[in-house]
């Protein structure tokens, strides 16, 4: 298990699952650290900084619930595994379709005993126009019926809660839950499968359309024969068993990734070390720097491009993050253009408490090409997307409370 808050959050890299048989490190908690800087002016010294990155998971068990998994694509594994987000909240707001997930990260509250277990979860609409509307709908004023189409929840649980053992995980493969969780939809793995095919009375689905899309595609054949396909004792309604992940039907989520976390400033700290070592490369190091100052002095005017450079020049410490986290009420995304982005005023207060939200963590583009994401004009692509969660992490009758998200979209000059 591995979080992404304060100074344990090292280890959080994403990979794709593998049937190895070595054995999984369990990796500590991470803590949150509470920070007081100003946002508003770039010079301000910056809060320390989680860098997450994608690995393959190493065994079938590395990403299921009962782990606290940090993960990217594929399909979730929810905290509260009976109370999910229901109704219109699954679905995008444009084109009603539901929402495809991108996202999970494991930050727990040490210091708050109802938030002992904390994950905050990412999901979008893979239609680029959908994401272009989007981009309308976010700038409304706190607009009364928000139309988005992407959306993020948090879910935190006490240390005892009636779903997970008290006890920290083995990570050997043997841990299990306390109990079942919902069923999930058959085709998509995601969302509540409350819908029951009427033939086999097995296959489950949170919208009809889901259904259809089974339907066409494979269980047309199928449903005939699953009436015959008997249960375990230790099997839920849609046959998946407590050591299980979920399989989903649909071949178009994106490809299944747990997330590993390093501090980005150990990539300073390895830069320097480097340098002791191989005196060439600091003059090569210097002779890049410059030439990205030389970059930025061409850019000056062009608020969008210089940006970008200061974006690029951050990243390529380590040009394989997915996301960068850190949460605090003074913490600051790093924004890829000048452009397009929300100052803190305009960020909504918590619908739940009213209280103010902060930043906590930001989806990076390259996520993008470990999902295989092409270069087509109508394939989905973002240049960031800025998460910003209640900074009181409040509780409320609500098991999934819903965050803001703020999407910023390339320029079509940029």
């Amino acid at each position: 298990m591995s979080s992404f808050n304060g100074d344990d959050f090292k280890g959080l890299r994403i990979t794709q699952l593998d049937d190895d048989d070595e054995e999984q490190a369990p990796v500590e908690p991470i803590n949150v650290d509470e920070f007081d800087d100003d946002d508003d002016d770039e010079d301000d010294e910056e809060e320390p900084v989680i860098l997450g990155f994608v690995e393959s998971p190493k065994f079938p068990w590395s990403s299921l619930r009962q782990l606290f998994p940090n993960l990217a694509g594929g399909v979730p594994a929810w905290l509260d595994p009976v109370n999910l987000p229901s109704g219109k909240s699954i679905l995008c707001d444009l084109c009603e379709e539901p929402l495809q997930f991108v996202l999970q990260l494991y930050a727990p509250l040490t210091e708050k005993e109802s938030a002992f277990h904390r994950t905050l979860f990412l999901f979008m609409c893979p239609s680029m126009s959908c994401l272009l509307r989007d981009q309308h709908e976010q700038w409304k004023r706190a607009p009364e019926k928000p139309m988005r189409s992407v959306k993020v929840f948090r879910c935190q649980l006490p240390r005892v809660n009636p779903f997970y053992s008290s006890d920290a995980p083995k990570h050997d493969g043997t841990d299990k839950p306390l109990g079942h969780g919902a069923p999930l939809c058959t085709w998509c793995g995601t969302w509540k499968g409350d819908k029951v095919c009427g033939g086999c009375k097995t296959a489950r689905y949170c919208s009809l359309k889901h259904q259809a899309l089974h339907w066409h595609r494979a269980h047309k054949i199928e449903c005939q024969q699953l009436h015959t396909v008997l249960e375990t004792s230790d099997s839920v309604d849609n046959g998946v068993t407590l050591t299980q992940v979920q399989k989903a039907a649909s071949k178009s989520l994106w490809k299944e990734f747990v997330l590993i976390n390093e501090d980005e400033s150990e990539y300073d700290t390895e830069m320097s070390e480097t340098d002791e070592v191989a005196q060439p490369m600091v003059v090569s190091k210097r002779e890049v720097d410059d030439q990205m100052k030389s970059m930025m002095k061409d850019f000056e005017g062009d608020a969008d491009k210089n940006s970008w450079v200061n974006f690029q020049q951050r990243v390529d410490k380590a040009p394989e993050q997915v996301v960068r986290y850190c949460r605090s009420s003074e913490a600051k995304p790093l924004w890829p253009m000048a452009s397009g982005r929300v100052s803190k005023s305009e960020v909504p207060n918590c619908k739940s408490c009213g209280g103010p939200r902060c930043f906590e963590f930001q989806a990076m583009p390259q996520l993008l090409f470990f999902f295989g994401g092409s270069n087509e004009r109508e394939s989905l692509d973002w240049a960031t997307i800025v998460v910003y969660t209640c900074e009181n992490s409040c509780d409320s009758s609500l098991s999934y409370n819903e965050e803001f998200v703020w999407v910023q979209v390339y320029s079509q000059t940029t």
